[in-house]
């Protein structure tokens, strides 16, 4: 089965999905982000512009298929598969389509902020990955803040 971390009272997704690719790229590894249409443009343009002095290589799913093998981070659609080893970021209200067809082992973070409307989808898909036996983490980010 899968590990799903699932990343709690995010302030701010955008900047934390930037922080977060970041992290996932100077990892080594590569990123496939699961995002709506209007997310997906404001997410670009933010990876662009969110750190001054680097630059984090992406590319969206329109993007050729010689750039998409190279690109160690994709914005996608939900309908969009992911190959084998990426780790899957979904900011969609709901698990990806193309994740629940993912072969077994695909990791994935969920991405959850402060607004109820979030939170709630958030248990939701919390109970639908724990019914289908995966690995549940939780990264609560209001626990790891000082007091």
């Amino acid at each position: 089965m899968a590990e799903v971390a699932f990343h709690f009272n995010v302030p701010e997704r955008t900047a934390y999905t930037c922080r977060l690719l970041r992290k996932v790229w100077r990892s080594g590894q590569r990123a496939h982000v699961a995002v709506d249409a209007a997310a997906l443009h404001a997410l670009d343009m933010a990876l662009w512009t969110f750190a001054a002095e680097e630059f984090l290589p992406h590319a969206t799913h329109h993007a050729p298929a010689h750039v998409l093998t190279r690109s160690p981070v994709v914005l996608a659609d939900e309908s969009v598969a992911a190959p084998t080893g990426t780790i899957w970021v979904n900011l969609l209200p709901h698990v990806p389509e193309a994740w629940l067809a993912a072969p077994p082992g695909q990791r994935i973070i969920e991405v959850v902020t402060q607004d109820e409307t979030d939170r709630q989808g958030a248990r939701q898909r919390w109970r639908l990955y724990a019914g289908q036996g995966h690995q549940l983490v939780r990264h609560d980010l209001a626990a790891a803040q000082p007091t």
